[in-house]
């Protein structure tokens, strides 16, 4: 008698447990559907746009690295003052024998 109580109940049970086995497995594959997509498309977007990034990323670290430094360095003159200007220019050798030469 328990074995045919266990055998009926086995019928009526593993139907049911077969079908929520399957929805767990479909929403299993769902889920890693969802994810493969989401990796693929941030990995275009990335390689789509890797010179912006890097252009960002290279001003952010020129940014800090100026900022951090901030007003010890001496901003350089934008003309070269009259002292350069009035310089004399170097004349040329008037002889061929000037400098070094090669000993005879």
């Amino acid at each position: 008698m328990i074995g045919a109580l266990n055998k009926s109940l086995l019928t009526v049970l593993y139907p049911i447990s077969k079908l929520i086995m399957q929805k767990i497995v479909n929403i299993i594959a769902l889920a890693s559907g969802v994810v493969s997509i989401a990796l693929v498309s941030s990995g275009v977007f990335v390689y789509v746009n890797r010179d912006s990034i890097v252009d960002s990323i290279k001003q952010q670290a020129i940014d800090a690295a100026l900022g951090s430094l901030g007003p010890s360095i001496p901003t350089l003159p934008s003309q070269t003052g009259p002292v350069l200007m009035d310089a004399p220019a170097a004349d040329a050798p008037s002889s061929p024998m000037a400098g070094l030469g090669i000993p005879n």
